[in-house]
């Protein structure tokens, strides 16, 4: 019996998430979910799956649920600690973490200390301080196992080649890492992308995800944070993390290694593998996804990503080369500059120069972040990001 608690069970990787383990079968339990403000989709899970515990985070949607509870479901307040309470949970066995953006970090943390293994599926804590995070999970005896596609591919390439997921002892071995990078809608567009519409950014191509990832698969800043995410996770340096756009999206990732032995992880583009290889693992079991089939996947392209074009993935490697706070800038900046295009109040180009021009106001600072450190450069980056906003002041990003 695997007891698995879900923070944000009602985005694109819970609902996956429930769906594998409702086809996995009784074996796996469900003992806590959470989400934000989808009280219909919330209380259906909560009714089918009839969890021990379940956590609202928005004060209104928690009034509107708060006398519907299955029975032997506790409601626990409205607030944060209630995602760190069950993110720690004695009977927990793991964690996934499906909640967007910085809100991530504390229940994180909390699993962490608590020696929990966590399917990661929420990148801006490893954005922020990936470092620190990975120092805490061997001080706490915690493991992370990544969940979204292409750091999953790589960590299955990985998969038996360092104990307890030692990964500093196996950097040596490693000659580089592509990871793969669909391009998102605008890839081959010709023209300015200025006049980008929200409904257009949010047309993804290949995959189905929430509203903020969307949009920044469509920016690349997604595949900046992944790139930082997996300089985190496996201890490696910038120059052997190469980012290639493969619009197929059937290479996921692959793993170069000294004597030019490339490992490739491929399959349909599909995350309900990576999710049910998180959940599982170090098992696989048998899962729902359609086979690849080789004969029609033949034309697989790759291409250099356009750096010129998407500044935001320049932004987010020169904020991985350069360090300190920066990373936990970038990362709250972009959330701020997501919700304003979302709500139109920029244009889509404009995410990148708000990006630029908070960074660049950013505090410098040198070495590792610690937890407090980020969480303040995340809230000094949304107040800041937030007078620029208001004061429309922000400038081309030149990196």
């Amino acid at each position: 019996m695997k007891n698995i608690v879900i923070l944000g069970s009602t985005g694109s990787i819970g609902t996956s998430a429930l769906d594998v383990i409702a086809r996995l079968g009784p074996d796996y339990r469900v003992v806590g979910l959470s989400a934000n403000t989808n009280t219909e989709l919330f209380l259906k899970q909560l009714h089918a799956f009839k969890p021990r515990f379940a956590a609202v985070l928005n004060p209104e949607s928690y009034e509107k649920i708060k006398n519907q509870m299955p029975s032997g479901t506790r409601l626990l307040p409205a607030e944060i600690e209630s995602l760190m309470f069950m993110s720690s949970l004695p009977t927990a066995d793991l964690i996934i973490s499906g909640v967007v953006g910085a809100i991530g970090l504390q229940p994180l943390v909390s699993a962490i200390k608590a020696g929990k293994t966590i399917a990661l599926a929420n990148k801006e804590p490893m954005v922020m301080a990936g470092k620190t995070l990975m120092k805490e999970c061997e001080r706490w005896q915690a493991a992370i196992v990544p969940v979204d596609s292409e750091p999953s591919a790589i960590f299955q390439c990985l998969s038996g080649m360092a104990d307890e997921h030692n990964y500093p002892q196996m950097e040596p071995q490693i000659s580089r890492v592509f990871l793969t990078a669909s391009g998102g809608p605008f890839a081959k567009r010709k023209g300015s992308l200025s006049t980008v519409t929200p409904g257009e950014a949010l047309n993804h191509p290949r995959w189905r995800m929430g509203r903020k990832i969307t949009i920044d698969s469509a920016t690349l800043m997604n595949k900046g944070f992944e790139a930082i995410e997996i300089m985190n996770l496996f201890n490696l340096p910038e120059e052997k993390v190469q980012i290639v756009i493969h619009p197929q999206s059937i290479v996921h990732s692959a793993v170069e290694f000294n004597d030019g032995a490339i490992l490739a992880q491929m399959g349909e583009p599909d995350m309900r593998v990576p999710i049910q290889y998180a959940i599982t693992y170090p098992h696989r079991a048998a899962g729902p996804v359609k086979k690849l089939n080789l004969f029609e996947a033949a034309k697989l392209e790759f291409f250099e990503p356009d750096l010129d074009r998407f500044p935001c993935l320049d932004l987010a490697l020169a904020a991985a080369r350069k360090g300190g706070v920066l990373p936990a800038v970038l990362s709250a900046a972009d959330e701020v500059a997501v919700e304003a295009f979302l709500r139109e109040e920029i244009h889509f180009t404009d995410i990148a120069k708000l990006v630029y021009t908070v960074l660049k106001s950013a505090p410098q600072t040198q070495g590792e972040v610690s937890l407090n450190q980020a969480l303040e450069a995340d809230q000094w980056a949304r107040e800041a990001a937030a007078v620029c906003l208001k004061e429309k002041v922000y400038k081309k990003a030149v990196i």
